[in-house]
């Protein structure tokens, strides 16, 4: 079928297409095909069909085998599993589970429910989550973002009076937001997560810090006339008013916030003093938590050792031994519909709070985790969770930067980390009753300080793209003034809202052709050299080896603007565009050109209106009495080129705003045609819309004898070696065309065609039109003739080319022929 098509495209071509075989025979076989300068591989180009679409959407049998495998990444190393493996997942385990225990506690206050869940939630999370991780740092639990926001549903919830307890409107929030996630993960749509920017994940963990921080100072200071879930800054006024409320609870509360930042410094320093002893330093600070913890607990001991029944201090009270709340979730309409207002800012805290950081990780420690499977992770964790009671719970920051710190090797960890929070539940019960609540606070206020962004790294986003700090300083002042959820719909909102403006105002560039060649940077001029001009160039180039680029006209790239640029010829642009070609930008990218062509262009008939009254209201034209400005030297439009390098994919709009503008083109160009030539194409797809359309060929302008006067100028690429009896025959071929070319004094290869008197001569001189129709054009390739080479693009697309250059010289050589 190609070999019919490639024949009968020949024949309107005017091309020799001949086919040779291995053995060197001119029989047409199915085999490989070889080009010389009297022939060329018959490539056809086929359109991309509905039927392959379907193909590669819909999985096969071995590619669905293939999901269920990946499901379960822990197969693909528990085979392997060894001793040095296991050293480490001990340390990191223990290590990661001595902190999750009183912090698991205080997040559960923040989540406004017994210190008891967050215990649970921390067990859970560590124990499911190893079965399905492809990140061996992370460590799901309870974390202070996810609890506010699931403290702010529960109260909510709890408003509009719907019968069921904190405990069990967690659990069924758990579930519901984890099934979400869950189906994103199984359905492969990890990708969802890209549409959070960076500035609204900074300003979100930002803002949401600073509440939570702000909420925890009451408590620290023991001042109980706080609405701590009011706005945060009416929370900050509400606890200066009352400073002068504090008790004994902010001697604990303050000092345990002053000994956590102190030991921190601490350590840091003695770390960089003696850095043999460095990881021992480490060990002591991540279990700086701890230590306050078990030190503050032995002096609520001593203090209210005699006082159960009226504690001196706040403390946490009596915690039950166990799983006193394992049951089956009781999930109810009426409590599905108390929060599902809530439910988009609680997955979202779910996806970027978790994702975000198994990615960082993973760069940091050099492998690359899936995301969609890490929501698989998370929403089986979440949905398993509530039957032992935990709440939402998501990737912790402090937890898995110890957890990697520590030498973690595999997810296994978590199991560690899940047998020392089951040790918690069962023995220490007894000793939790001491622990004070001013001292939990500063844990909390410790722990989230650390995702409040330095101000250095504001400054950094401000010297990479100034438009985005804006967008975070809003979705912090947001947090701030209203909550944390709003402060997560604005910075997504605005974030998506200055994608969709750069992506609707795209501007695209017109470019112009520049001649360089590289030179070593301290050669490019010598300040001690006479001529101050000599240019020194690299001595691995010749005087040949200078190459021609395309630089953005307007110089809007950076580029030198002492460099001269202008259209690559008179009547012929090159346009890039910028960011795709869709319905949102189509029409500002084609007015842009449109604008610029007429602004550069005359029209190639002034007279083409006969009367006065034909001419259109907006181009009337010179005013009665006055004739057409004669003296306009500006060239006429010959030929448009497109850089489709960022161009990925096209519909229906943009296709039909380039045929519009394409018609609108032919009139002002008329009687000449405009030609359309696309270059670095990257998608079937697009190439089957622009053919649909009728671009990627010439309009035909025979002459009178029928002869279509113009000639195609394709691309061509070594296919093979020269180590045939084919390649030797061919290389003979082409040295005889090669001394027969020298003769040749005509450039009008038509006119050679025309004068053949026999079929020896009309041979040579279809050998000659190929030979320049490549070299000429193209690039000269009989050096590279010895071995077998094919045309780049299909035949049956000759204005469809593989780079800019070939794009260029392809319609210089037609705008050569129109001139003539």
């Amino acid at each position: 079928m190609a070999n019919k098509i490639g024949n009968g495209l020949a024949k309107v071509l005017g091309i020799d297409l001949h086919y040779r075989n291995e053995t060197g025979s001119d029989r047409v076989t199915r085999g490989e095909s070889v080009f010389t300068v009297g022939s060329a591989h018959t490539y056809v180009e086929e359109e991309p069909t509905a039927g392959e679409w379907i193909r590669e959407v819909i999985p096969s049998g071995r590619e669905f085998g293939e999901y269920c495998y990946s499901l379960f990444p822990f197969v693909h190393w528990i085979g392997r599993y060894n001793l040095q493996w296991f050293i480490g997942d001990l340390i990191a385990g223990v290590t990661v589970g001595a902190v999750v225990v009183p912090q698991g506690m205080a997040y559960a206050k923040l989540a406004q429910l017994p210190v008891e869940f967050g215990l649970y939630s921390s067990f859970m999370g560590v124990l499911i989550y190893w079965f399905f991780a492809t990140s061996k740092d992370i460590t799901i639990g309870p974390v202070a973002v996810l609890s506010t926001v699931t403290g702010n549903v529960v109260l909510k919830a709890e408003a509009t009076g719907v019968d069921a307890s904190r405990d069990v409107i967690a659990s069924s929030l758990a579930i519901i937001a984890g099934a979400i996630v869950l189906f994103f993960g199984l359905a492969r749509l990890g990708w969802i997560v890209e549409v959070i920017s960076l500035p609204a994940i900074s300003a979100f963990m930002t803002g949401s810090a600073i509440s939570i921080a702000a909420g925890q100072v009451p408590t620290m200071m023991g001042i109980t006339t706080v609405k701590t879930r009011e706005e945060t800054y009416k929370v900050i006024i509400s606890t200066l008013k009352h400073l002068g409320d504090t008790n004994l609870n902010a001697s604990f509360g303050l000092t345990s916030l002053f000994l956590l930042y102190f030991i921190r410094w601490l350590c840091g320093f003695l770390a960089k003093k003696f850095p043999n002893r460095a990881k021992l330093f480490f060990f002591i600070n991540t279990l700086r938590t701890v230590f306050i913890i078990l030190l503050y607990v032995l002096i609520s001991y001593l203090v209210n050792r005699h006082h159960r029944k009226k504690p001196l201090i706040s403390t946490l009270g009596s915690v039950p031994r166990g799983f006193q709340h394992a049951r089956v979730p009781h999930i109810t309409i009426p409590i599905i519909k108390s929060f599902v207002s809530e439910l988009p800012s609680t997955v979202i805290v779910l996806l970027i709070e978790h994702i975000s950081i198994s990615k960082s990780f993973g760069r940091v420690n050099n492998y690359t985790i899936n995301p969609s499977q890490e929501l698989v992770a998370i929403g089986v964790s979440n949905c398993l969770g509530p039957f032992l009671g935990a709440y939402p719970a998501t990737g912790s920051f402090s937890r898995t930067a110890i957890k990697s710190k520590a030498g973690v090797r595999t997810p296994f960890a978590g199991v560690i980390t899940a047998i020392v929070v089951l040790l918690a539940i069962y023995a220490l019960p007894a000793m939790f009753w001491y622990i004070p609540n001013a001292t939990l606070a500063a844990v909390i206020i410790h722990a989230v300080g650390d995702l409040i962004l330095p101000p250095n790294t504001v400054y950094q986003f401000w010297r990479i793209s100034p438009i985005e700090v804006p967008i975070f300083f809003a979705g912090v002042f947001v947090t701030i003034f209203s909550s944390i959820e709003n402060g997560i719909y604005t910075t997504v909102c605005v974030s998506f809202a200055l994608w969709a403006f750069r992506a609707f105002k795209a501007r695209g560039r017109f470019l112009g052709r520049a001649k360089i060649h590289s030179v070593i940077g301290d050669h490019l001029l010598d300040p001690t050299n006479e001529d101050k001009q000599e240019r020194k160039k690299s001595p691995t180039e010749g005087e040949d080896s200078v190459r021609s680029i395309f630089l953005p006209i307007d110089h809007h790239d950076g580029s030198n603007p002492q460099i001269q640029l202008e259209d690559p010829y008179p009547g012929i642009f090159l346009y890039r565009f910028s960011e795709g070609f869709n319905y949102p930008n189509a029409n500002h990218y084609l007015d842009d050109l449109i604008e610029t062509i007429f602004k550069k262009t005359r029209r190639t008939n002034p007279a083409s209106y006969a009367r006065l009254g034909d001419r259109p209201w907006n181009d009337p034209g010179p005013r009665r009495g006055k004739e057409t400005n004669v003296a306009d030297d500006r060239p006429t439009l010959k030929a448009i080129i497109l850089d489709f390098s960022s161009v990925n994919n096209v519909d229906l709009t943009s296709i039909q705003n380039l045929i519009d503008v394409r018609n609108q083109l032919d009139k002002y160009a008329a009687p000449d045609t405009v030609d359309w030539h696309f270059c670095n194409i990257n998608n079937r797809w697009t190439k089957r819309a622009l053919a649909a359309a009728g671009f990627g060929y010439y309009t035909p302008e025979p002459d009178a004898s029928g002869v279509h006067r113009w000639k195609p100028v394709f691309s061509v690429a070594e296919i093979g070696g020269s180590q045939s009896a084919a390649a030797a025959a061919e290389a003979k071929e082409n040295r005889h065309a090669q001394r027969a070319l020298s003769q040749v004094r005509t450039n009008d290869i038509e006119a050679a065609h025309e004068s053949a008197e026999s079929s020896d001569t009309g041979s040579l001189n279809k050998q000659l039109e190929f030979s320049k129709a490549y070299g000429g054009a193209e690039g000269n390739i009989t050096g590279a003739t010895a071995g077998r080479i094919a045309v780049v693009q299909g035949l049956n697309r000759p204005l469809f080319h593989v780079d800019v250059t070939a794009a260029l010289n392809s319609a210089l050589a037609n705008a050569q022929r129109k001139s003539h």
